[in-house]
């Protein structure tokens, strides 16, 4: 059966609702989560002092309009006078819990509306996917694809956090589908919109660079594929790269406005240390330069970024700990961070487009769906080889162009004889499955995992950190600290928030370094599940760091699990 086209946009319109609905009311109880800590006062310092001494690891853009709410929020102090903004290098994480927590700000309705502008952007993603879906593939493939995303865990446990992730895919997406269209239908217009929209995927996470490679690539490949002049190839992606990065000039230029010359090029220098001369003299010389200073820092963020990806990030993985990375990391997190109905579907829509790509001229008739496989590849090749292992929330890029694909083809699919109907009525099932599997876990999306290694509860097993655990459930603790009547709890907390913030005197701290003799028995030890699973994971090969310094509580049973990311645990 058919759809019409206002039918499907009323459709659209209400997943769309839908979603808005669920990340939205997802956020109540939510804590602050790590990443925000940094990101929320970093932007609102951005829009308030036109200074980007904080976390200049990640371009501003996404953390501005997460502040911009906050410039409407009366009587906000922002603390200039501490020392992590006068004397510290990227004092960002000790600022923000000053910011927030210390000087005695409404955190609860900065976080609550810094949060909100996130949400939009996620909304506008679905936008994107349910054009470009549209576009190429028909009015039910676009609702498929539009689906999938609205009853994405790993999209609406993100896209609600002041973080860069979900605008980094939004970015790609968004900044891919232009340029397509300008090579496409190479007219002013289109070729603007294609710089502009690249600048923008810039200045909202530098690992988004790869769409310079990419977008090479794609013109090389376009210019072979189409037996068109080479010439007028090149100027479409010359002035395309060109537009975009002018656009990043201006915005840089705001943030580094109020930020000290002097200060600039000193953290430069300590930002930049481990790099030889030849990349770092010349980012340095460029940073007290009026016209180079806003290059001068985006630069420095960038290659801020290289030189962590090149180092890792301590973690806990299948039972093991280690800075280094697991080549197999992403692809099991991935595995168990999807719904498995969208992964069967998948299955089925690899097998279907093997058969279609052996047809003549396919490349020539469907360039926009080989550009997608492209970048999934490239991707995919770059996280495998990444030593920072986080978290599945780094795929994301990746998660738009398979719900485009994969719902193209499984439609085609579905549609053909034999069995059409048939075939309907099993997509429906899997679909209902999808949202049964889903909706089930509200609001605790961050910890979705699926039936494979048997859901939220199990999830802490295979790992931690941003797939489970990222602060967000502290005031459920404090919830149940209330509800219990409970006098003090100690408390290793991994997160954003402030356990002293929520609960006061109650709170006591509490570190797994420290001898568990030193722990006064008849008492409550809540800890998140990144420290738990940390200090209980053996030190893979190569990783020479302390270890196993929570496997005394092996012996014990938790007496509550709170929001699947804190075990709070009875000391007898």
């Amino acid at each position: 059966m058919a759809l019409n086209n206002r039918t499907t946009n009323v459709l659209a319109g209400v997943l769309l609702f839908l979603m808005l609905a669920l990340a939205v009311g997802s956020i109540r109880n939510d804590s602050l989560t790590m990443d925000e800590l940094a990101h929320l006062p970093a932007g609102y310092s951005y829009l308030t002092q036109q200074d980007m001494r904080l976390n200049p690891e990640h371009p501003p853009l996404i953390k501005d309009l997460a502040a911009l709410p906050l410039l409407f929020i009366k009587d906000i102090k922002f603390p200039s006078e501490i020392k992590a903004w006068q004397e510290d290098i990227n004092g960002q994480w000790e600022f923000g819990s000053h910011f927030l927590y210390q000087s005695d700000n409404p955190a609860e309705k900065m976080i609550f509306w810094g949060r909100i502008p996130m949400i939009l952007i996620l909304i506008l993603l679905g936008f994107y996917i349910f054009k470009w879906a549209r576009e190429l593939f028909g009015n039910k493939a676009a609702l498929l694809a539009l689906f999938f995303f609205s009853f994405s865990p790993t999209f609406l446990a993100h896209g609600r956090l002041v973080t860069t992730d979900v605008g980094a895919a939004a970015g790609v997406f968004i900044a891919t589908y232009y340029f397509i269209k300008a090579l496409k239908w190479p007219n002013k217009r289109n070729i603007i919109l294609a710089g502009v929209a690249l600048g923008i995927a810039e200045l909202c996470k530098f690992s988004v660079i790869l769409l310079l490679p990419f977008f090479v690539f794609l013109a090389l490949a376009w210019w072979l594929v189409k037996l068109g002049s080479w010439k007028r190839t090149l100027k479409i992606l010359v002035l395309i790269l060109v537009i975009g990065y002018l656009l990043i000039w201006p915005v840089y230029q705001y943030h580094v406005w109020g930020y000290p010359e002097e200060r600039q090029v000193n953290d430069a220098q300590d930002f930049l240390a481990a790099y030889p001369d030849l990349i770092k003299q010349p980012i340095i010389w460029a940073a007290d330069k009026p016209i180079l200073r806003p290059y001068a820092q985006y630069l420095t963020g960038l290659f801020m970024v290289f030189h962590r990806a090149s180092f890792g990030h301590t973690t806990y993985f299948l039972g093991e700990v280690s800075n280094l990375g697991w080549k197999n990391y992403f692809p099991v997190v991935y595995s168990i961070k999807v719904p498995l109905a969208f992964h069967l579907l998948t299955l089925i829509a690899l097998l279907y487009a093997a058969y279609q790509i052996k047809r003549p001229l396919w490349l020539r008739n469907h360039f926009p769906e080989f550009a997608m496989l492209v970048f999934i590849g490239i991707y995919w090749l770059t996280s495998l080889t990444s030593s920072l292992n986080i978290g599945v929330r780094h795929l994301l890029p990746v998660f738009p162009f398979a719900f485009l694909l994969v719902s193209g083809m499984v439609i085609n699919f579905t549609g053909k004889a034999p069995f059409s109907k048939l075939k309907y009525v099993g997509l429906a099932l899997l679909l209902l499955w999808q949202v049964a599997s889903v909706a089930s876990i509200y609001p605790h999306f961050l910890a979705y995992f699926n039936e494979l290694v048997g859901g939220p509860d199990r999830g802490y097993v295979y790992t931690v950190d941003s797939n489970l655990d990222w602060g967000q459930d502290l005031k459920r603790l404090k919830s149940w600290v209330e509800k219990k009547g409970i006098d003090k709890v100690y408390v290793d907390y991994f997160g954003g928030s402030s356990p002293e913030y929520y609960l006061k005197e109650k709170f006591s701290p509490w570190q797994g370094q420290r001898d568990p003799a030193e722990f006064p028995k008849g008492n409550y030890l809540a800890i998140s599940a990144t420290f738990l699973q940390g200090g209980r994971g053996k030190p893979a090969p190569g990783f020479d760091q302390p270890t196993g310094c929570y496997q005394w509580l092996d012996d014990y049973q938790p007496v509550a699990k709170i929001g699947y990311s804190i075990f709070v645990f009875r000391i007898d």
